[in-house]
Order: structure tokens, then C-alpha cells, then sequence
């Protein structure tokens, strides 16, 4: 079912891309097959380069968001004065755009992969460090002493009660984010650069008003997304294989 589901939305807007094709007749908005016969040819070549750089940049920063978020999230989410302390401050910085930081980042961490990865982080930590800290906190007191009464520690306590239970919620963190990490993505690829979907759009293809190759740059920033999207979701089915049951 989900895979049909998959293939008729696929169908539908290649069909609405073509209807809009029509109507709109200029070369700013080329036929869907035009620009299909672009992405095969050149994602073996040039596109498919600057897809391996964006892959590589939005995993990296992916990765780096969950290993400093997690633990940092059950911490506050379990210890109470914890919480209240920090509190303050999550509440004061999640809510603020954190692009906005990236000429800054920019001028201290140079125009290379570090400073793509770091703004990406930042942004991704704070998301899935709010959804843990509530999922910690949201555990129920009787299980906790259900495990305490077999002599389970602290440390057994994080392995086998918060962690479990923290990671539906990262996942979920994670699935709701992924639209947010492209699109910073291709803000941070846009400028200051020379690699990565964002530079290939914006200044090989549109700049040069190459519009189905820009186009075939939509696409590939298009597919990355639904990999990730993908990859999460199999992920979810193999570490939470409950919540297919639900």
C-alpha cells in the first residue's frame, strides 16, 4: 500500500508538472520528460558529484545532532534541577531561526563543509533535543521502579529504560526535520561555495539560465530528501517494530 501510494503520488505530479508545462509555455518551466532525460544524463557526472557532497554534509550533521542531543536530552528530561536550570535557555534559543547565524558561522568556520555541517547541527539539535528531554520526563514513575526493584543503577537505567524509549522520539524528531535540514541545506549551498546541490542550482544552472538542468538540481535535492526520509523510516520499522502494530 505504501509503495502504491508512492508511485501514484510520483504519477500525479508529473502529471500536474505537465498540465503546468502547458499553460505556462516559456522555458522557465520545461516539460517534466525534458528534464528527466537531463537528471540520467548528468547524474553520473557533474549532478551526481554535487549530490555526493550534499548527501555527505546533511548525514554528517544528521549523525552529529542525535549523538549530542540524546544524551544531553535524557539528562535534562530525568533530572529534574537539571531541567530547571537549562530550561531558561532552551526555551529562549529554540525558537530563534538559526540561519540567521550563518554569515557569522561563515566568517568563523570558513566556507567549506565544516560551517554546512555546523548551521545543519545546530538547527537539528535543538529539535530533537526538546522531543527527548519530553519523552524522558514522560516516563512513568512505575516503570522505572519495576527496573530499580532487580537492582538496575543509573547506568542500567539509561541503556535499557531512557534510551529505548527515547528513540521513537528521536526518529520522529528526525522524520519531522528532514524538510528543515534540505532547505538550510540549500541556503548554506548557495552562496560561499563550490560544490553541493545549492551551488549547482543557483549558480551553474539558474544563474546561467540552464533551466532544465536547474531543474534536474530540484529533482536530485528532491531524491536526497526522499532517501532520508526513507532511511528513517526503515529505521523506525526495525528499531520500534511495535509501532507498525498500532
Amino acid at each position: 500500500m505504501r509503495w502504491r501510494s508512492i508511485v501514484l503520488g510520483l504519477l500525479a505530479t508529473l502529471i500536474l508538472w505537465q498540465l503546468l508545462a502547458w499553460v505556462i509555455n516559456r522555458p522557465v518551466f520545461p516539460l517534466p520528460f525534458k528534464v528527466l532525460v537531463i537528471f540520467v544524463r548528468d547524474i553520473g557526472r557533474d549532478l551526481g558529484r554535487h549530490l555526493l557532497v550534499s548527501a555527505w554534509r546533511v548525514v554528517g550533521a544528521i549523525l552529529l545532532s542525535v549523538v549530542a542531543a540524546v544524551p544531553l536530552g535524557l539528562g535534562l528530561g530525568q533530572t529534574p534541577l537539571l531541567n530547571r536550570l537549562f530550561a531558561p535557555l532552551v526555551y529562549i534559543l529554540y525558537p530563534v531561526p538559526k540561519i540567521v547565524f550563518l554569515p557569522v558561522i561563515l566568517v568563523l568556520l570558513g566556507s567549506g563543509d565544516v560551517s554546512k555541517i555546523f548551521i545543519i547541527t545546530i538547527i537539528l539539535f535543538f529539535q530533537i533535543l526538546v522531543v527527548v528531554r519530553d519523552a524522558a520526563a514522560e516516563l512513568r514513575p512505575e516503570l522505572l521502579l519495576s527496573v530499580r526493584s532487580i537492582g538496575a543503577g543509573r547506568r542500567a537505567l539509561y541503556r535499557f529504560v531512557y534510551l529505548p524509549a527515547a528513540i521513537p522520539a528521536v526518529l520522529t524528531a528526525l522524520r519531522v526535520s528532514v524538510g528543515t535540514a534540505i532547505a538550510v541545506l540549500f541556503i548554506a549551498e548557495s552562496f560561499a561555495t563550490t560544490s553541493g546541490l545549492g551551488y549547482y542550482i543557483m549558480t551553474e544552472t539558474w544563474s546561467t539560465l540552464k533551466y532544465p538542468e536547474m531543474y534536474s538540481g530540484v529533482l536530485a535535492m528532491s531524491l536526497l530528501g526522499l532517501l532520508l526520509y526513507w532511511a528513517i523510516d526503515l529505521l523506525d520499522r526495525r528499531l520500534c517494530p511495535w509501532r507498525e502494530a498500532i
